[in-house]
C-alpha cells in the first residue's frame, strides 16, 4: 500500500494525521520532489521525506500541526522569507535544500446514531451530504464514539435511558435525544436518579434539534442537523490533537535536531548521553568535547 492509498484509508477510518510533501529541492537532497509521508500523532512515520536531519525536523513541525489545525511551509537549508514560511537551517555537511509542504488531515466531524426509524434513515443520508462521517447501530453502543463526536439517540423509547448515559459517558460534546419535552424530561429525572451529575447533562440536548413546531420525520432531521452544524461552527471544526512528541535532542556539533529513539550515532561524555545527526558529528565532538559544550 502507497502513502496515498493509506493516506485515504485512515482519513476513512477517521484517524488524524499530518502528510508532508517535498515540493521543491535542490540537490544533494535524498528527499526528491514529491515524496510523501505520513506523520501519526505518536510520530511515527510511513513513508519517505529525507534523511537523518530532515526527518526529526519534518515530525517536529508536522505534530505541531496537528496540534493547531494549521498548515506550513517548511525551507530546510535555504534562507527564506515569505511571510507564512517556517525556515529551518541546516548545518549537516550536504549542501542540499528542499521545501516541505506539512498539511494537518482530521477526519470529517463524526455523527453516531443510535436507533432506527425513517427519521435516523434521512439524518444519515443529510449528514452524509454534507459529507460528515455517519455511523448508525441499534443498539446502545458507543463503539467508534469519542470526545469530538456528535451523538443522536433516536430509540423511540426502546432504550433511550441506557443509550443516553453511555453517550454522556463517553464525554461526547453533544448527545441529542429525539423525544417529546414530556418524555425528555422523564429521562432526564431518570438519569439523575441513577447519579448523572447535572454537568455531563448539559451535554444532553432533550428534545434534540432546533424547535420548528409540529413537523413530519424529514424535517425533525433538518431540525437536528441544523442544530449539529450551527454547535460544530461554535466549537470549531477542528479539536485540539494531542500528540505524543518523540523524544529528541541536539546535536551539540552541528545543532539539528535528533530522533533519540532511532538515533544510530551516540556517545556519553561524563555521565551524559549525546546523540549526533552523522558519525562526522560524533567523531568531531569525541576529539574534543569542551569545544562543543556550552557552560552555564
Amino acid at each position: 500500500m502507497n502513502v496515498m492509498e493509506r493516506a485515504v484509508r485512515l482519513q476513512a477510518e477517521g484517524v488524524p494525521f499530518a502528510l508532508a510533501t517535498v515540493t521543491w529541492r535542490r540537490a544533494p537532497s535524498s528527499g526528491k520532489q514529491g515524496s510523501k509521508a505520513i506523520i501519526h500523532a505518536d510520530g511515527t512515520v510511513d513513508g519517505w521525506m529525507g534523511g537523518a536531519c530532515a526527518q526529526p525536523t519534518i515530525v517536529r513541525h508536522a505534530l505541531k500541526a496537528l496540534e493547531d489545525g494549521s498548515p506550513r511551509i517548511l525551507v530546510l537549508g535555504e534562507a527564506d522569507r515569505r511571510e507564512g514560511v517556517v525556515a529551518v537551517a541546516m548545518a549537516c555537511s550536504s549542501e542540499g535544500a528542499m521545501e516541505v509542504y506539512v498539511e494537518p488531515v482530521v477526519s470529517a466531524a463524526h455523527l453516531h446514531v443510535v436507533g432506527s426509524s425513517p427519521m435516523v434513515e434521512t439524518l444519515r443520508r443529510v449528514a452524509s451530504a454534507l459529507e460528515w462521517r455517519v455511523s448508525a447501530v441499534d443498539e446502545p453502543s458507543m463503539a467508534g464514539v469519542g470526545p469530538g463526536s456528535f451523538v443522536v439517540i433516536a430509540t423511540q423509547g426502546h432504550y433511550d435511558e441506557p443509550a443516553v448515559e453511555a453517550a454522556l459517558r463517553t464525554g461526547t460534546r453533544y448527545v441529542g435525544l429525539v423525544a417529546s419535552a414530556k418524555r425528555a424530561a422523564q429521562v432526564v429525572d431518570h438519569l439523575r436518579r441513577e447519579g448523572v451529575d447535572d454537568e455531563s447533562l448539559t451535554r444532553l440536548y432533550a428534545p434534540a434539534g432546533l424547535d420548528l413546531g409540529h413537523i413530519d420525520h424529514e424535517e425533525i432531521a433538518v431540525a437536528i442537523m441544523a442544530e449539529l452544524v450551527a454547535l460544530k461552527a461554535k466549537v470549531g471544526s477542528r479539536t485540539t490533537m494531542k500528540v505524543q512528541m518523540p523524544e529528541q535532542a541536539t546535536d551539540p556539533v552541528c545543532r539539528m535536531t535528533v530522533d533519540v529513539a532511532s538515533a544510530r550515532w551516540t556517545t556519553e561524555h561524563e555521565g551524559t548521553a549525546y546523540y549526533f545527526c552523522a558519525p562526522g558529528c560524533m567523531a568531531a565532538f569525541q576529539k574534543d568535547p569542551s569545544a562543543f559544550l556550552v557552560e552555564g
